[in-house]
């Protein structure tokens, strides 16, 4: 039973993070717990691998444009979704009921255009001044899902009864937090070398952001939903990003 509930949480996992042709299984909130839980380490490995593109012979900036592009490409844009609605919803200043309606809105408004334009610049821009390039950029994935891990934590609430919110809100316990943080940074000690508290730092301070966004979309909406995740994958990876690329 145990396993089977891990399969189907990775497979719900990689369906939910990535574009892998991966066949659905039981889709339940102990499975979303499952799939949540190993988020991290799903972002870990696509950042791994995109890593790379940034180890090839042509101008890093070029190179940090083409891994935007890719992961656009290989997360199917959900999380940019996520992220331009929630800031048009938090943007309209509504209340949470039509803030909530302007997050199912299909159009994006002014500011989640804004908000697009800057996060994908800002990551461009970081990646191609962070060092380690492919575990530099498998920390800052794993940050960005691990943001979201940390707003699905227990206490949480979803923002709505329907969705991926409500499927996934309150699903992670706090050894599984504890876990995935610890794992995330250590693998981020590695990232900057001769410094191996920059990484865990970067981490931290994305975390941190995180936390704030989750408890304004808490305030504002009632609780989270997909978008909201999606927004916090999206933070948490560009202040990652940063915090690796910054140098003296």
């Amino acid at each position: 039973m145990a396993d089977g509930r891990f399969r189907d949480g990775l497979r719900l996992a990689l369906t939910t993070f990535t574009v892998a042709p991966v066949r659905a299984g039981r889709v339940d909130r102990a499975t979303a717990g499952t799939a949540m839980a190993v988020a991290p380490l799903i972002g870990a490995a696509l950042g791994a691998v995109l890593g790379t593109v940034l180890l090839a012979s042509v101008p890093r900036l070029l190179a940090g444009v083409l891994v935007v592009a890719l992961a656009a490409l290989l997360t199917r844009g959900l999380h940019l979704d996520g992220l331009a609605d929630t800031v048009d919803a938090l943007g309209s200043y509504r209340s949470r009921e039509a803030a909530l309606d302007v997050m199912r809105r299909p159009d994006i408004g002014p500011f989640g255009v804004v908000a697009l334009v800057v996060t994908l610049l800002a990551q461009a821009s970081a990646l191609s001044a962070v060092p380690s390039p492919v575990v530099a950029v498998a920390v800052a994935m794993a940050t960005g899902r691990l943001a979201a891990v940390w707003a699905c934590r227990r206490g949480v609430p979803a923002a709505r009864p329907d969705g991926l919110g409500a499927l996934v809100a309150g699903t992670v316990g706090a050894p599984t937090l504890a876990l995935n943080t610890v794992a995330v940074a250590l693998l981020a000690v590695v990232a900057v070398p001769g410094r191996p508290w920059q990484g865990p730092a970067a981490v931290a301070a994305a975390l941190a952001i995180a936390l704030l966004v989750t408890y304004h979309a808490v305030r504002r909406f009632g609780g989270i939903t997909g978008d909201v995740l999606g927004a916090l994958v999206e933070i948490g990876t560009t202040v990652a990003l940063f915090g690796l690329a910054v140098t003296d």
